[in-house]
């Protein structure tokens, strides 16, 4: 059989695309939660730390009221192999999160940042945030996508903005900077600026 004798694609590592929604998919994302009751401010929070800060679940669910410095702006994450970094707190994050712990988290509970409204209120698991993350999918009429992609999102806005990949690998809490080149494919813009122009006459 000739088909035994053809060799397999190569798969080099780093050579796909980060999948990121775009902007107005992010919009919509967070406009389907309602602020009006407290599960829709809770809903909101999670998205907006998914989403801007490139967090894990993992690193989510983790989160304890103790982690915030209010004063300070700043957040400690609990990541991989049990480290801990501390990450600034933009704006709307901390909005985000001040309007559910006085509007949406219940009083009495201390520990984790994530609790539901049960009776008594649960923390949250890995399966549950995915579970709000496809449900607000399905309200803002877009396709299902994964915790990941609003990973990929953040760090895609931060280039945007005019963040180096340094200062990206240093939010996204990557060990090696090879990690972080991959988004360096997604910013058309600065990928033309390295481009070469084509030799002038030649075939």
């Amino acid at each position: 059989m000739l088909a035994a004798s053809v060799p397999t694609v190569a798969g080099w590592r780093g050579s796909a695309l980060a999948r990121a929604l775009p902007p107005g998919d992010l919009d919509r994302l967070l406009a389907s939660c309602d602020r009006q009751t407290g599960a829709g401010r809770r809903d909101r929070a999670i998205l907006t730390l998914l989403a801007r800060l490139g967090l894990r679940v993992g690193e989510l669910v983790r989160l304890e009221l103790s982690d915030f410095d209010w004063r300070g702006g700043e957040v400690t994450i609990r990541g991989k192999a049990r480290r801990q970094e501390r990450l600034p707190l933009p704006v709307d994050v901390g909005e985000a999160i001040a309007e559910y712990i006085l509007g949406g988290r219940p009083t009495e509970r201390q520990g984790r940042l994530f609790v539901s409204a049960g009776d008594p209120p649960r923390c949250f698991s890995a399966k549950r945030v995915r579970t709000a993350l496809w449900e607000a999918c399905r309200r803002a009429g877009i396709a299902p996508i994964t915790a990941h992609v609003l990973r990929h999102t953040a760090a895609t806005e931060l280039l945007r903005a005019g963040a180096s990949l340094i200062e990206v690998g240093q939010v996204l809490r990557h060990r090696s900077v090879s990690t972080t080149t991959i988004y360096a494919k997604v910013d058309r813009e600065r990928l033309r600026e390295l481009a070469r122009p084509w030799p002038e006459g030649e075939a």
